[in-house]
């Protein structure tokens, strides 16, 4: 079996003297080898859902070597298959395999206290008498908690031009560990996709919607016009993907662009406190 310095074609080593000679040097492969997983593990992270291609590409390695180490992170549980969506006209054969992280994998990466959070949110819904008020005293939490998060990124996002605002956004949220990209939307849709290809507090989000939705509601006064979430992680989803309808010079969209992507989107035109606190109803599957 091949390691990394061997995927990038590197001269041959020269063989061992001796036994000790030989160990080492096979504990320094076995060290090799594992790191290099850990890049491809970390590329899935930043990247989202990725073929053998894709990641040869970016880490500058076979495809070979990439599929080698792509099946023993799946024999670990780290990473699985999927068949990559494709959109428009699909070419002919097979269709290519995307390799997106497990939950195990995202543990991996992930630093969050799971429990001492879901704890402390359960401790605060009882307080609040349970119930109604024990939902909504979680809600004003989770506002709050990203309102604050969101004072470090609006300085980015008010400095970016309109039509980059979004961009910006990602940016700020990748500095603080999302993984965040922003991409053109598929098909009809006029606008943008938001994608945040890791979340450190997905595990506490499936019990507690409140997070994503207050999360939502940030997004949406950030770059000035209602944003629609599509996918969560926290729901299985691979990636957290939020819409973002393309916008007018002044930053928010028109009465016609707001009906088109409510065509496009199959969804009604509401208005922002409506749209984006519906992050549980709908959210999506895995676009990427």
């Amino acid at each position: 079996m091949k390691y990394a310095s061997e995927d990038r074609q590197a001269p041959a080593a020269t063989p061992a003297a001796g036994p000790v000679t030989s160990a080492s040097a096979q504990v320094t492969a076995q060290d090799e080898a594992h790191g290099t997983r850990n890049r491809v593990a970390r590329s899935i992270l930043d990247h989202g859902p990725s073929t053998a291609a894709e990641l040869a590409l970016r880490l500058e390695l076979t495809q070979a070597a990439v599929r080698r180490h792509l099946d023993a992170l799946v024999s670990e549980g780290v990473v699985e298959p999927r068949e990559k969506r494709v959109y428009g006209t699909r070419s002919r054969g097979r269709p290519a395999k995307a390799f997106a992280l497990t939950d195990c994998g995202r543990d991996a990466f992930d630093q969050a206290y799971d429990s001492l959070a879901s704890d402390a949110l359960r401790w605060i819904a009882r307080s609040a008498g349970g119930g109604e008020r024990g939902e909504a005293a979680v809600a004003e939490f989770a506002r709050a908690r990203l309102e604050a998060q969101a004072e470090e990124y609006r300085s980015a996002v008010e400095a970016a031009p309109p039509e980059d605002r979004t961009k910006a956004l990602a940016k700020a949220l990748t500095a603080d560990g999302y993984a965040a990209t922003a991409r053109s939307a598929p098909h009809l849709q006029q606008g943008e996709q938001l994608c945040q290809h890791h979340c450190p507090v997905a595990h506490v989000a499936e019990q507690f919607p409140q997070l994503c939705e207050a999360e939502t509601e940030v997004f949406s006064r950030l770059l000035g016009t209602h944003v629609q979430r599509l996918a969560t992680i926290a729901h299985g989803d691979g990636v957290c993907t939020t819409f973002v309808p393309k916008a007018t010079a002044q930053g928010a969209p028109k009465a016609q662009d707001r009906r088109r992507t409510a065509k496009a989107t199959g969804k009604a035109d509401h208005r922002t406190t409506k749209t984006t606190t519906a992050s549980a109803s709908t959210a999506g599957r895995n676009p990427a």
